[in-house]
């Protein structure tokens, strides 16, 4: 009987854990949403869509996860392709690799608002060594593609190390027999990373996106120190409406939006990176 009982007991405070902090805020976003005086209601919903900034919120977010999600993927799988050997200096270059993993997006965002600042370190070098003539400008509202650039930086410094690590976590449990004998039978270093390589980087692929892809949708303290509202993001809009304009509702919609966009990204990572095995191949 005891034995009977002893996974549902192990489960339990995951079950708790989920019920609680993710059970109960969703079904009370859910609430919020499409209720209005205790009965179903779609104003709130037409009221976050009818506002101009939450379709600009979208665009941006997406725009970020289409931008920054595939650079850091590539960025990862080069770096945990150069590591993944054996030299002398290795688990001091995984070690400063992993070092932003340590830093919070919103104290990410103020040191590269002082490197890219008007008087900040970068324009500071670049025109002592004569490259520029005068600063280039990355904040502003009238410059705001270059500071969609900075937060693309930014992020690209801040969190390329969680792909990263996830990526050579996958590499490090290739087998070498695999490249062996490839190498063996003439298979060249590019064949190889095609052929065996990539493919069973596949589940570590597919983690790293799905982890990776979440945060990119809930991305927020980097966008309003570098940029404030003038580049609208879900998440930081969502948090205006809740704390500035005090409107739940809406809050609850941003919220929501985040939620079933990560869902379906998931979905479709799960869904067409499944993992490969060569001895199963056809």
């Amino acid at each position: 009987m005891r034995t009977r009982h002893l996974p549902y007991l192990l489960i339990l405070p995951a079950l708790a854990y989920l019920l609680f902090f993710i059970g109960y805020p969703l079904l009370e976003a859910l609430y919020l949403a499409f209720t209005k005086n205790g009965t179903f209601s779609l104003e709130t919903v037409r009221r976050a869509t009818s506002d101009p900034m939450f379709w600009k919120a979208l665009k941006y977010t997406l725009a970020f996860a289409a931008v920054i999600v595939p650079l850091q993927l590539v960025l990862a799988l080069i770096l945990a392709l150069a590591v993944n050997r054996a030299f002398r200096g290795k688990d001091l270059a995984i070690y400063v690799l992993v070092i932003p993993l340590t830093i919070s997006d919103v104290a990410a965002g103020l040191i590269w608002y002082t490197m890219l600042s008007d008087h900040g370190f970068m324009n500071k070098l670049l025109m002592n060594l004569g490259i520029i003539s005068e600063p280039i400008h990355f904040f502003g509202y009238q410059y705001r593609n270059m500071e969609f650039l900075a937060i693309v930086i930014a992020e690209l410094w801040r969190a390329t190390a969680i792909v990263f690590v996830i990526i050579l976590a996958g590499l490090q449990m290739i087998s070498r027999e695999y490249l062996e004998a490839a190498e063996v039978f003439g298979a060249g270093y590019w064949t190889r990373l095609r052929r065996i390589v990539i493919p069973m980087l596949k589940p570590s692929i597919q983690s790293a996106l799905i982890i990776r892809t979440l945060f990119a949708m809930q991305v927020f303290g980097v966008v309003w120190i570098l940029a404030g509202r003038d580049i609208p993001v879900l998440a930081g809009e969502g948090f205006y409406q809740l704390t500035e304009i005090k409107d739940y509702g809406v809050a609850s919609i941003y919220a929501l939006t985040i939620a079933l966009l990560s869902i379906v990204l998931g979905a479709l990572y799960v869904k067409f990176l499944k993992a490969e095995y060569l001895e199963v191949r056809q």
